[in-house]
């Protein structure tokens, strides 16, 4: 395997090009590569097709890693939208007169340059691009060898794009998608500045542990809607189906469904038809079980353990019957990722414990988990969801993509 470190070194050198770029280049940068992307919308589709054909329709990542002409238009849309956020690399966070008139100013300035290791997810590729060059960072991109094609292609693009504005190519770098590769990324501390996993539980605990350059994890979701005793069941099903079945395969998705046991008899039927409809296997408590087999539901499997914790990314769920609140609580603390969790409840008082007490990045009540997304939040795009509490926490965006600078100017001040 070649040594990638040339590779970082000039991604480190494109990052000086990049931060010294005004607010309007960037603009301009990103609405061009909006229009790029438009305009090959076939080509993309071509290559992506090539990276289908090696992946069974069968797999979970088969729906992550397809491009449709829609996706690609909505790429174009989210590119446009970041170009038009606030930049957030110059901002003055602080400032103030210190002693001696000493002129005091904290700013944010860009990360540096900033990696980032993903699966089977190209539309990844084009809104790390993003979000990076519009905060002035340089992006290492390590992409998954099962959306090579598709990756190297967008890349391509983008590099044209860069070209056309006379940065460096290498202010977008994409790594080979081997994962020997990968070590080498993790160790590169005096080229890469910060190090962001998106992608299946072993891969962000892999990166973890074995990083040196400081970390930022895109967490995998395990999401839990809890539907208490005094919720709306008819919406509550709405909610509930919605969050399962409109793209299992994302980490916003719905895993485990909690339900009340005073309404448990009442609300689980409702679910069975639209659960037959999107053929839904259930992994079911024993009281939950034998609810949804009177019910004559039949793709239902008695749930184990591990069942429960389970990121299941497919037209699959855990079911539970709890017997209140304190053990739905107890059950979201015990198993959740931190994601994202929903209350279907019309009692106040206990929509605002869970609200206050549910430790997550995202707290729902009476909606689906599915809106957590950095676009959706007026984000523009994002690199994935953070569910852990320092520097970033719920979609990691824009606004995160900086750290802070002291700036101190005086006229000859001395300090003994």
């Amino acid at each position: 395997m070649t040594p990638i470190t040339p590779l970082l070194q000039a991604t480190q050198q494109a990052s000086a090009v990049v931060r010294r770029l005004s607010s309007e280049q960037k603009t301009d940068l990103l609405n061009r590569l909006a229009d790029v992307l438009a305009a090959h919308t076939a080509e993309i589709i071509t290559e992506n097709q090539k990276d289908l054909d090696r992946m069974p329709e069968s797999d979970p990542k088969y729906d992550r890693l397809k491009l449709t002409e829609a996706r690609i238009a909505d790429l174009s849309t989210s590119l446009r939208a970041v170009a038009v956020l606030p930049d957030p690399a110059g901002t003055v966070i602080f400032e103030r007169t210190i002693e001696q008139n000493l002129q005091l100013k904290k700013i944010a300035v860009p990360l540096g340059v900033v990696g980032v290791i993903y699966e089977s997810r190209p539309n990844v590729t084009v809104d790390v691009a993003s979000l990076c060059l519009r905060s002035g960072n340089a992006c290492v991109l390590k992409g998954g060898k099962e959306a090579d094609f598709s990756n190297r292609y967008l890349v391509d693009l983008i590099q044209r794009v860069l070209d056309d504005f006379q940065i460096p190519k290498a202010a977008v770098t994409l790594l080979p998608p081997d994962r020997a590769v990968v070590n080498e990324l993790l160790t590169a501390t005096r080229y890469v500045d910060i190090i962001i996993p998106r992608g299946s539980e072993s891969l962000i605990q892999f990166v973890r542990k074995n990083s040196l350059v400081p970390t930022i994890e895109t967490g995998a979701g395990v999401c839990h809607a809890y539907v208490e005793q005094t919720a709306d069941l008819k919406k509550a099903t709405a909610i509930v189906v919605n969050a399962r079945v409109s793209r299992p395969s994302v980490c916003n998705s719905l895993d485990c469904i909690l339900v009340d046991e005073t309404v448990a008899e009442q609300f689980l039927p409702m679910l069975t038809a639209d659960f037959k409809k999107w053929n839904v296997e259930v992994f079911a408590d024993d009281e939950a079980y034998r609810i949804f087999e009177n019910a004559g539901y039949e793709n239902l499997q008695h749930a184990r353990a591990d069942d429960f914790g389970r990121e299941f990314l497919d037209y699959k769920c855990a079911v539970k019957v709890v017997a209140g609140f304190d053990e739905a609580l107890s059950h979201i603390q015990a198993y959740s990722s931190r994601h994202s969790e929903a209350i279907l409840s019309q009692d106040q008082s206990i929509i605002d414990r869970f609200l206050f007490e549910v430790d997550a990045a995202a707290v729902y009540a009476n909606a689906s988990t599915r809106f957590t997304d950095g676009g959706v939040f007026g984000l523009g795009a994002e690199i994935g969801i953070s569910t852990q509490k320092l520097h970033a926490r719920g979609p990691f965006a824009l606004e995160k993509l900086v750290t802070e600078k002291w700036i101190v100017v005086g006229d000859g001040q001395v300090r003994w």
